[in-house]
């Protein structure tokens, strides 16, 4: 009986060396070595201190910022730990009053704006961390953030086309501008003077 059961535990034992240790660590190493920024997070540090990654959206509420996509993440938004979408479909009356409410708040906030309010400004994406807005979103708070700053919206619009990132592969997805590295850049060029 131990004749044949050996060989079985014998594999058994390699494979999951193998596969349970050699290679998960072949792997890191090899991520670690070639994408280092990407394979830990695709952190973004400021001083030393870790501020955020390029990869989840956070909130910013302040007038001098870019404020991103809403978050149906967690009960605040935001909550990396409860990533998720909402899941209400588009005849639901919570959706339409989240909706409209975010939409009062962005005429509150960006009285200059007349035009159609972009939809990834009013509507939460489906991981609800998105870290991304279009450039048409950008441009609705271009206005508040320049006056907030006491810059001229050029300046601001300046700093929004050097973080404009253009379609993956030059064909798939949309424009888009990463709230947090244009929210530090802006910090970094305009600091406020308090």
């Amino acid at each position: 009986m131990w004749k044949q059961m050996l060989p079985g535990l014998r594999m058994t034992l390699l494979m999951t060396v193998l596969t349970g240790l050699v290679y998960p660590a072949a792997l890191t190493g090899l991520c670690q070595f070639l994408f280092r920024s990407k394979a830990n997070g695709s952190l973004i540090t400021r001083n030393g201190d870790v501020v955020g990654s390029a990869l989840i959206g956070q909130s910013f509420t302040r007038p001098e910022y870019f404020q991103p996509r809403p978050s149906a993440a967690g009960s605040e938004g935001y909550d990396s730990s409860a990533s998720g979408s909402s899941n209400l479909g588009p005849t639901s009356w919570k959706l339409m009053d989240r909706v409209k409410g975010t939409v009062e708040k962005l005429r509150t906030d960006n009285p200059a704006h007349t035009g159609p309010w972009p939809a990834d400004l009013v509507t939460a994406s489906a991981s609800g961390l998105d870290p991304h807005l279009s450039p048409a979103s950008i441009e609705v708070q271009v206005d508040r953030v320049a006056k907030a700053r006491g810059i001229s919206p050029e300046q601001v619009r300046q700093v929004a086309r050097q973080f404009t990132e253009g379609r993956d592969l030059g064909f798939l997805g949309e424009p888009r501008v990463n709230v947090l590295r244009l929210n530090l850049e802006l910090d970094e060029k305009f600091p406020l003077r308090r």
